[in-house]
């Protein structure tokens, strides 16, 4: 019975041995699966990490290249802006100079016109005095009209020319009656 008990001991021993055995197995599986699994999963992540990088990358490279190629274009625009100013202002100072160019031979002809008329004006309609009373002095007023009621300063204007100062002043002196008369001798 004895032989019996050990025989049954030593089956108990190695079964329980057995089952040491495959639940350690068992556990080395789990453990091994896992590690597996978890380094898949791992290695899935960093193909996914890696594979967002790259499309980073390359999305970045593109808008790289986008705005590289958005510079150029904005510099070529700059400089035919640029350009185009430089054009505009070249024809704004030509227009400027043919302006006054204009402007002058038209003040210019305005003047010698004037002339014409002060010359003309006793002969025309408009002019009040008798052309035979009146002495043409020119500068700084055109006539003096010495009639037998009254003696006349007289100034012709043409268009809408105006006084000058000097005749400005010369007429408010005679308004003033700051008008006198010397007699100069000479021996």
């Amino acid at each position: 019975m004895n032989f019996l008990l050990e025989f049954f001991l030593i089956g108990c021993i190695i079964s329980f041995t057995y089952l040491l055995y495959s639940l350690k197995k068992r556990k080395d599986n789990a453990i091994s699966s896992l590690t597996d699994s978890y380094e898949d999963k791992l290695t899935q992540k960093e193909l996914e990490f890696n594979l967002s990088i790259n499309r980073l990358r390359s999305s970045l490279e593109k808008e790289q290249i986008f705005l590289e190629d958005r510079q150029r274009e904005l510099n070529s625009k700059e400089k035919k802006l640029l350009s185009d100013i430089l054009d505009l202002e070249n024809r704004l100072q030509e227009e400027k100079e043919a302006k006054r160019k204009v402007t002058s031979q038209k003040k210019s002809s305005e003047v010698r016109l004037g002339h014409i008329a002060e010359t003309l004006a006793p002969f025309l309609d408009q002019f009040d005095f008798d052309p035979e009373n009146c002495t043409f002095l020119g500068k700084p007023i055109d006539y003096i009209s010495f009639a037998d009621e009254e003696i006349t300063f007289i100034e012709v204007k043409s268009g809408k020319s105006q006084l000058n100062s000097k005749q400005r002043h010369i007429r408010d002196q005679v308004k003033s009656g700051l008008v006198s008369w010397k007699e100069v001798r000479i021996k």
